[in-house]
């Protein structure tokens, strides 16, 4: 199976698909921090090269309802911030609706201003062997559920002040949008055998 990863700089759910035969590669405006398959650059380049699968983690700033209290700082609309939701939008449904026949977009709870489709299904990284909390949203196309693998009873919200994925510094965004390795995993033992 032709798989493609778009906006992924990690590496991790291609690896997890090039582990069981996969043809893989991820694709991201960043360099990959894990040598493989990777083309940086504008994923609309490659969108089209014949691919089987697409699992796609667009940029989630402008559209995650954690984001909705900078849309109305001191109870007014922030417009510049609207329109660049509108612009991420768009971006989220060229993926979800791009010809390629089987689709994952993944996603936080979206803000409801932006009107995006109801997702499909929610996990949680607890259900797939690590002990946190963290609601991830699932669009699919030709994909069933991905179904839980491993439930850790012991669980730690990310927004711990303090934890890993709260921690600072010039790579807290990309730590906090890399891919679970037990999501990863199940996405390719689940999805890669459909």
């Amino acid at each position: 199976m032709r798989v493609l990863v778009a906006c992924e700089y990690s590496g991790t759910v291609r690896d997890a698909f090039i582990s069981l035969g996969h043809e893989a590669m991820s694709c991201d405006l960043l360099p990959t921090d894990v040598e493989g398959p990777h083309y940086q650059g504008d994923i609309f380049d490659v969108l089209d090269d014949g691919w089987d699968l697409m699992i796609a983690h667009p940029p989630c700033t402008y559209l995650s309802n954690a984001g909705a209290r900078h849309l109305y700082p001191k109870k007014f609309l922030n417009q510049q911030r609207y329109e660049q939701g509108l612009e991420a939008k768009q971006f989220f449904m060229k993926l979800l609706t791009c010809n390629i026949k089987k689709i994952c977009v993944e996603n936080p709870v979206p803000s409801s201003i932006f009107g995006l489709p109801k997702y499909h299904q929610v996990i949680q990284p607890y259900e797939f062997g690590h002990p946190y909390q963290k609601k991830t949203c699932l669009w699919l196309k030709n994909l069933p559920p991905l179904m839980a693998t491993m439930y850790v009873q012991k669980q730690e919200s990310t927004k711990v002040v303090g934890n890993w994925f709260n921690a600072g510094g010039k790579d807290r965004q990309k730590n906090r949008a890399k891919t679970f390795e037990g999501i990863a995993t199940a996405m390719a033992n689940q999805w890669g055998a459909v």
